[in-house]
């Protein structure tokens, strides 16, 4: 056994040993239920003038002890922050004094105490009364190395809460983020609706999902890989401006931009195209970042961005053209763009025709290059079996996706209401699916159906709600904005 093994081994043991002596006096911690609180460490510190003197009563964990003979001092942390403590001998009586002495780093304590301020200027409680609400049995990672293993911080986020304050930061930043996003869409007259979770077919995008099996219809469903179908469902039905935020399900490869399980955003808006989702994007963008940074000049990992500058836009092709040097409008053939592709080093399945080539350059030579956020849009029909054509351009569509700092952060268009388009559309994507392509769609007749009876013009627009906390929060990772991220299980 290495020392370090064995060193931990003996403090649990002296953590349990200080738990069986209370409960066998009578005083089992967890046997308390509740402790009033009406205080926190900010309301001290920013409150000090109008507590300084008061009693007060606040509750939290303690983090660091400095034990003297007569007296000594510890910090607190709560929900808010840290806050000292004055314990002294001769304001709890020698007895309940000595107990505090034995009390470990770590341990959830309740205190009722005066609020003032040391010799040397810190804001403090003088502790009147203490007791132990909960006892820590495994100890704190040590002051000085804390939590640094990234793995091991996903996977003890609880640890990681009470070690790292400024991941806590990153957590109250999302919320804001979250409700921004709600109070702005409220405002502009959209009700939040919820959808299933669980779907008999996996529309509304392109992607692997998860497959279960609902024993008692004996049927196999997946979980959801996007809301678009249902959202789009209602709209038909005359609920003009809805949207939905929560949970989707992608089985796909992991990665610091890529989790099993994320949270999406998604609103669809009657008699609107893909030019509104546009500003509605940017205004969504924008006051989320205020709510959360109080400007729009941010910094995502060492790339400073200016949020309040209307976004560039350009289209898919001139895109390409621009930073590969390849024009697919003079393309005429797949062969052709195949070539092409084998040219540049671009690699393509047989299946994929000219705009499904445009594609695969645009994130190769494209997509890593875009830092300032860029609207790109009129993708072919070909990767957009769900958007409108273009009038002007019938092979491409009303359709756009945001980048920043090469990465996807939105996708919209001007849906796609044809029911005859869209019946041919899903045909061609089970021709793909049938072929190998396992995130094609499959054809969903009762949205079909739904189509028939009439949607009127749309817009529809869903954002990265994770992605964009990471670029709000200057997070590197989805793991870091994600409270529970998924981790393979310790074998």
């Amino acid at each position: 056994m290495s020392d370090e093994i064995q060193e931990l081994s003996e403090l649990l043991k002296v953590r349990r040993d200080k738990l069986k002596e209370l409960q066998e006096k009578g005083e089992n911690p967890f046997d308390i239920t509740k402790y009033n609180v009406d205080s926190n460490s900010r309301d001290i510190a920013e409150n000090f003038e109008k507590l300084n003197g008061k009693v007060v009563s606040i509750a939290g964990r303690i983090m660091s002890k400095r034990l003297m003979g007569k007296a000594s001092f510890c910090h607190v942390q709560d929900k808010e922050g840290r806050v000292q403590l004055y314990v002294a001998k001769d304001n709890l009586g020698e007895d309940i004094y000595n107990e505090f002495k034995h009390y470990d780093i770590g341990d959830i304590i309740g205190i009722s105490g005066e609020v003032f301020e040391t010799h040397k200027g810190e804001k403090s409680v003088r502790v009147n009364s203490i007791a132990l609400l909960s006892k820590s049995l495994l100890p704190l990672p040590e002051k000085y190395h804390g939590l640094k293993d990234t793995d091991l911080r996903y996977r003890q986020r609880y640890v990681d809460l009470i070690v790292n304050p400024e991941v806590k930061e990153v957590f109250v930043k999302r919320s804001k983020i979250i409700k921004s996003i709600r109070g702005l869409l409220d405002e502009k007259g959209f009700m939040e609706v919820d959808t299933p979770i669980l779907n008999t077919i996996p529309g509304g995008a392109a992607a692997r999902p998860f497959a279960t099996h609902h024993n008692a219809l004996d049927i196999d469903m997946y979980m959801r890989i996007a809301p678009e179908l249902y959202l789009k469902r209602l709209i038909v039905g005359g609920m003009d401006r809805v949207y939905e935020m929560g949970r989707m399900f992608r089985n796909e490869g992991m990665s610091i931009k890529h989790n099993p399980e994320y949270t999406m955003m998604e609103l669809y808006q009657a008699y609107a195209d893909y030019n509104d989702m546009m500003d509605i994007t940017e205004e969504l963008i924008r006051n989320a970042c205020m709510v959360a940074n109080g400007t729009y000049t941010i910094y995502y990992q060492g790339q400073e961005l200016d949020l309040e500058k209307s976004f560039k836009r350009i289209s898919m092709n001139d895109a390409v053209l621009e930073y590969a040097g390849v024009d697919f409008k003079q393309i005429e053939t797949t062969p052709e763009a195949q070539n092409i592709a084998r040219e540049k080093h671009v690699q393509f399945k047989e299946t994929d025709g000219i705009g499904a080539i445009l594609n695969l350059f645009f994130e190769k030579y494209v997509e890593e290059k875009l830092i300032e956020p860029t609207f790109v849009m009129h993708h072919p029909v070909e990767i957009s079996p769900l958007a409108k054509r273009k009038k002007d351009a019938p092979d491409y569509t009303e359709r756009f996706e945001l980048f920043i700092c090469g990465r996807e952060y939105a996708n919209a268009f001007s849906e796609l209401n044809d029911p005859i388009d869209q019946r041919g559309r899903f045909e061609h994507q089970e021709k793909l699916r049938a072929a190998g392509d396992d995130e094609a769609n499959m054809i969903d007749e009762d949205f079909l159906t739904a189509l028939e009876y009439g949607l009127p013009p749309t817009g529809g627009l869903g954002v990265g709600v994770d992605r964009l906390i990471m670029l709000l929060t200057d997070s590197a990772s989805i793991r870091d904005v994600i409270l529970f991220p998924t981790m393979k299980p310790i074998q």
